[in-house]
């Protein structure tokens, strides 16, 4: 019998987090609640005999652009074809928009079976980080007054608006936290650090000049006391590629950023961190 697809309940996507600490993605210690704001329909998985059996994410920002993610299959069922099978069921369900994905690099070509076009590779790099407190008040932590002038914002770096997304990750928590770089009440950049299984990782983290993504990067470290950071850059961003290498952050993982579609023309020059549900 063919497995059944279904929507997953936000129960689901807790125990789907765990799966994906297991497959080494290290995800954030509290993701789960903003990703779930983005697009609650937007979580999908497969049972076979009542056990979940794969999972995958296809979250919808508006009615032109989603992004896929989160696809997994539990070892036990592993080369059925379950995964697929959901793959193409989630697929369908966004209808005409660009999909966007950050696929293993192994994996390309099966992308590009089903209509993916390579863009750009994306690169997690890691490390252990000292840096210095930055100079200045122009850097401040995020409030909810910020919140909507870092919502049109982060919509320049976006394929679409990320409001709802937004309006919870920017909420102040004891395991993450964000800072904007403000001047004459307009926007310079911002990012955000979040504890993970393993250290903390930093993204988003945009700016319109190197030197304002260097300022947020020690303020978002500096926040945490240092330690073992994680960020995701695009590879085309030689200043991003160049901060890794300031503070002896070493590439860890690739991924190929993926679209089905017409793919959006992005700053990349100013995008520093990306921000998905895991690389994967």
């Amino acid at each position: 019998m063919p497995p059944i697809i279904r929507k997953a309940s936000r129960a689901d996507l807790d125990i789907l987090i765990d799966w994906a600490a297991r497959e080494g993605w290290n995800p954030g210690l509290d993701d789960a609640a903003a990703f779930w704001a983005a697009d609650p329909e937007g979580y999908w998985i497969a049972e076979e005999e009542g056990a979940v059996a794969a999972a995958l994410s296809l979250v919808r920002y508006g009615e032109a652009y989603a992004f896929l993610g989160f696809y997994m299959a539990h070892p036990d069922y592993r080369g059925q074809g379950i995964g697929f099978t959901l793959w193409q069921k989630a697929v369908s369900a966004a209808g005409d928009r660009t999909i966007g994905l950050d696929g293993v690099v192994a994996q390309q070509d099966n992308y590009r079976k089903s209509g993916f076009a390579y863009a750009h590779a994306n690169f997690r790099y890691g490390g252990e980080v000292q840096c210095t407190e930055p100079p200045g008040a122009e850097l401040v932590s995020v409030s909810p007054v910020h919140v909507p002038m870092l919502i049109d914002y982060d919509a320049c770096f976006n394929p679409a608006r990320r409001d709802a997304f937004l309006r919870e990750w920017l909420k102040p928590l004891s395991t993450r936290e964000s800072f904007a770089l403000i001047r004459n009440a307009e926007v310079l950049g911002y990012g955000t650090i979040r504890a993970c299984r393993e250290g903390h990782k930093i993204g988003p983290l945009f700016a319109d000049t190197e030197t304002g993504a260097d300022l947020i990067f020690r303020k978002l470290v500096m926040s945490v006391g240092g330690g073992r950071v994680y960020l995701d850059i695009p590879e085309p961003n030689a200043g991003a590629r160049a901060l890794c290498d300031r503070y002896n952050l070493k590439p860890v993982f690739e991924t190929a950023r993926m679209y089905r579609g017409p793919a959006p023309e992005l700053p990349l020059g100013q995008i520093y961190g990306i921000t998905t549900f895991e690389l994967g």
